[in-house]
């Protein structure tokens, strides 16, 4: 294990994609054995040590460069609990250096042309661009708090590129027009109601259509899952397509687990070009908890808080991440996932706070089934002043069985209580009891402050949702709205 961080490499470090010089090669040969030795070093050429509190988020499998997925834990990674969350590590040492506020800064995902060479040639190049050794000796002897700024401006130079330019600053959409129901319920204070279904696993589009209609009276948008729990099904597009197609709203659910950059830029413009207008942005679960056999599971391209980014820039300013120009725009309402049962509620709100401050215009949770937990995660929230900016909607789903609820906690960033599990065990007819333990759990939410809605993530028991509705007294047309 490296001697500066709590984890270990995950993998081999990079080599260059290209060739280099001798001298190159030695330069990064001399950074590898020193920082593999000290911080496990990948070599990805894009070090974020001083921003990371001086832990490499290369460690963490899914390469994650701005925070914890919603499946994070105190205790271990999910993908791998023999060794702990490194970005929970980075948030728990951040926090007693006094640097929670340098993990709010939206950082850029690899340059791929850098993976494999020194990052050291970044420093040296910069140093140059400010006029070398003359430049040291101007910095030395500013004043302490110019010798400050120039410091922290010189590394964000190196880390943040032309390209990219992510800040630590909200980025809020400018007025306009509601350009989805969704969003036209949200901006006008109303109480939004959306659920999810699961696209089927197969190419006949009748089980999906069915679904969809059941929903259709109660909901203002359906959402659809991308291969959840890294497991193939119809993609979310198609049933978005489907939806619209009978007159339903989607939100197209996209999980950068599958996207490259290229590809999630693409994508946007196809489904805005559809009539698509929602779009929530995931993480994604890691190929591990799928079937195999599991695809590659080296870090991935993006993250959810980047794809925020790009879309936002692509929708607001007119630009493709390559900086060139893009002449009719995407028109879509962007959405995040919130995550109340992961990690510690402070560091789900820094999240959820950088999701917002990327691009997100709304929050839809992971499932609750405790009461307080949540409570003390909306709370954080409001304390980050996350909810004022971006409306929230709990995520909700009575359970089938036992056995179910037991599964459930199986699942990274779903917690199910013993006392509601027990609950169920007690009673005659549990699959009735979850119902009646998720009518008087939505009784409770619906009346905190902060909480904007209801996204009903029935897993695969989309029939129970009107009724729950219905019974909540969340009940209303839509099709006349």
């Amino acid at each position: 294990m490296p001697g500066l961080t709590p984890g270990r490499r995950w993998q081999a470090a990079y080599r260059p994609f290209k060739n280099t010089s001798p001298a190159e090669k030695l330069e990064a040969g001399i950074e590898r054995a020193l920082k593999g030795a000290i911080w496990g070093c990948r070599m990805c050429g894009n070090c974020l040590l001083q921003e990371t509190a001086f832990i490499c988020p290369m460690e963490c499998p899914k390469g994650l460069r701005n925070g914890p997925c919603g499946g994070s834990t105190p205790e271990h990674c999910y993908v791998d609990a023999t060794r702990p969350c490194i970005w929970f590590k980075i948030y728990e040492r951040a926090e007693k250096m006094g640097r929670l506020d340098r993990l709010m800064e939206v950082l850029p995902p690899l340059d791929w042309d850098k993976t494999g060479t020194s990052a050291f040639a970044d420093l040296r190049h910069n140093l140059k661009a400010h006029g070398g050794l003359p430049a040291v000796w101007r910095l030395i002897t500013a004043r302490p708090e110019e010798r400050q700024r120039k410091w922290e401006r010189f590394f964000y130079e190196v880390r943040q590129p032309d390209w990219w330019q992510g800040d630590a600053l909200p980025h809020p959409a400018p007025p306009h027009e509601p350009v989805s129901r969704l969003e036209r319920v949200l901006s006008q204070g109303g109480f939004a109601i959306t659920a999810e279904i699961s696209p089927p696993v197969t190419a006949d589009p009748a089980e999906a259509v069915k679904k969809i209609l059941m929903l259709k009276e109660y909901v203002d948008a359906v959402n659809f899952t991308d291969s959840p729990s890294a497991t193939p099904r119809m993609s979310s597009l198609a049933c978005a397509l489907i939806a619209l197609q009978i007159g339903v709203e989607p939100v197209l659910q996209v999980a950068a687990r599958d996207r490259t950059r290229m590809g999630l830029q693409g994508e946007v413009l196809g489904a805005a070009a559809l009539g698509i207008r929602n779009i929530l942005c995931l993480t994604g679960d890691h190929p591990r908890t799928g079937p195999p056999p599991n695809g590659r599971m080296d870090i991935w391209d993006l993250d959810a808080i980047q794809m925020l980014w790009i879309m936002r820039q692509m929708r607001d300013e007119g630009r493709f991440l390559d900086c060139r120009e893009i002449k009719c725009v995407p028109q879509v309402h962007l959405g995040a996932a919130g995550s109340p049962n992961s990690s510690t509620p402070l560091i789900q709100a820094i999240r959820e706070e950088k999701k917002v401050n990327a691009g997100a215009q709304f929050l839809q949770t992971n499932l609750i089934f405790d009461y307080e937990r949540f409570v003390d995660y909306l709370e954080a929230l409001e304390r980050r002043d996350v909810t004022t900016r971006a409306p929230l909607l709990a995520g909700i789903s009575p359970i089938r069985s036992v056995k179910a609820a037991r599964f459930m906690n199986n699942i990274p960033g779903v917690r199910v209580p013993e006392a509601y599990i027990k609950r169920m065990e007690s009673s005659a007819d549990p699959k009735e009891e979850s119902v009646q333990m998720t009518l008087e759990l939505i009784d409770k939410i619906k009346r905190l402050p902060g909480v904007r809605g209801m996204h009903f993530m029935s897993v695969t028991w989309e029939s129970i949702v009107p009724r729950l509705i219905k019974e909540s007294g969340l009940g209303r047309s839509v099709s006349s709205e």
